[in-house]
């Protein structure tokens, strides 16, 4: 392959020392869809040929707060753009979060205020930022509010006049709704259009999305022609497979790493990926050479699997002591309860009888669980330790020592509970 793209090293420029054909290796690496390469490198030659960067576009509506591994394969595709010298454009999609984006769903998704979306948006810019290289040269943000809430109803009519409904019902989850009998809002045949007129407001020439936003982009594309203007390149990336390896990275699934997990437990997330998983992690969120991945897989698995997570944490977490969250993974995997946990105090009214506290109601106190009716179901499913031994009576009571109890959820989250005062 040819020369890797380094991230953390500043590469201003890089795209005059590297040819076209190096430029699309480096690209397209990981992706799935790409409509079309004769276009991208088309473009690519121009903007080698006048020194024009293009303009790359990545849509989200942010629907939650936080962002994992999952985010991260995307975003290291608009780094690798950004290091060889082209404009990221983050489009927070705060107007058409309001809608609801459909891809993928079964149902109408509930449609969030814009305070929501702009609250959220804060922290998912500040989390990209771990990714991407925080310039204004290279790094555009945007909100579609800005176009779309100035339309007036004779716009969105017009809008709606380019795109037939014909073509629109083609997409995949509304014929299965509509095969199915489930309802389809109006509003939710609007979205494609909606995030389509996106890339005509920014002039896109390069939109990246995952495989799940393979029409809205290509609706993008089309909507550009019909605005006369060149359409985009679309560029759609896998979906990361969680670590229960039966379906994609979810914090609902609670099958994630988040992106500002602390290093040691993303070590510990990092080792319990799916062997048959390994390859498909190491080609997104790595830069290693396809020939290092095939020698790492044809070996021991806890080989590939320690430097996998020493590679993503170099990128992640570039101050971390990799050896010091090894040993303490080693450890906890003996079974050994870390010194540097934190520690909750629990006044001593809240206790019951003879002094005892509910364990359910210490597991939340210790942020384990968000309720106690979570915590109840934690302690049914076997999750919970308490001073390493597992939990399997929802009504089980504790005394709190001095030194207090520690409390442990899954393989590497561990709060000590101590008696305030």
């Amino acid at each position: 392959m040819c020369a890797a793209l380094s991230f953390g090293v500043p590469m201003n420029d890089i795209r005059r020392n590297l040819s076209v054909d190096e430029q699309l290796a480096v690209l397209k690496r990981g992706v799935v869809d790409l409509v079309t390469e004769d276009d991208l490198r088309r473009k690519l030659t121009r903007s080698l040929e006048t020194g024009t960067p293009l303009r790359v576009k990545l849509g989200a509506d942010p629907t939650r707060p936080d962002l994992h591994l999952g985010h991260a394969v995307i975003l290291r595709k608009m780094r690798q753009f950004q290091d060889l010298g082209h404009r990221v454009i983050m489009l927070i999609g705060d107007f058409t979060a309001m809608i609801g984006d459909p891809s993928g769903k079964s149902k109408t998704r509930p449609p969030l205020t814009l305070e929501d979306t702009r609250a959220n948006a804060q922290s998912y810019l500040d989390q990209c930022k771990l990714i991407l290289r925080d310039d204004p040269e290279v790094l555009e943000l945007r909100f579609n509010g800005e176009w779309l809430e100035p339309m007036g109803y004779a716009d969105v009519i017009r809008l709606a006049s380019r795109y037939t409904v014909a073509r629109i019902l083609e997409r995949d989850d509304f014929t299965k709704r509509l095969n199915a009998g489930t309802p389809i809002s109006v509003h939710e045949l609007l979205y494609p259009l909606t995030q389509g007129y996106d890339s005509v407001a920014l002039r896109a020439d390069v939109e990246l999305g995952g495989t799940d936003q393979l029409f809205n982009n290509l609706v993008g594309r089309a909507l550009q022609r019909d605005y006369d203007q060149e359409p985009q390149v679309v560029m759609t990336l896998p979906l990361l497979v969680g670590l229960d390896g039966t379906e994609k990275m979810s914090k609902s699934l609670d099958n994630y790493i988040g992106l500002t997990d602390e290093p040691h437990a993303m070590f510990a997330g990092l080792m319990k990926v799916p062997d048959p998983l390994l390859e498909n992690y190491f080609t997104l969120l790595t830069d290693l050479p396809q020939e290092r991945i095939a020698e790492l897989l044809a070996g021991h698995p806890v080989a590939a699997h320690r430097e996998l997570a020493r590679e993503v944490m170099r990128w992640l977490h570039p101050e971390a002591d990799l050896d010091a969250a090894e040993a303490r993974f080693k450890a906890v995997a003996k079974g050994a309860i870390p010194d540097d946990i934190p520690s909750v105090p629990v006044p001593a009214d809240l206790a019951g009888d003879e002094g005892r506290y509910s364990a359910v109601r210490l597991a939340v106190l210790a942020g384990l669980e968000p309720s106690n009716g979570a915590a109840k179901k934690l302690i049914q499913n076997r999750g919970l330790k308490l001073d390493g031994e597992t939990l399997t009576d929802p009504q089980a009571t504790v005394e709190l020592p001095a030194g207090g109890v520690v409390f442990q959820k899954g393989k590497d989250r561990f709060v000590r509970v101590v008696p305030q005062g």
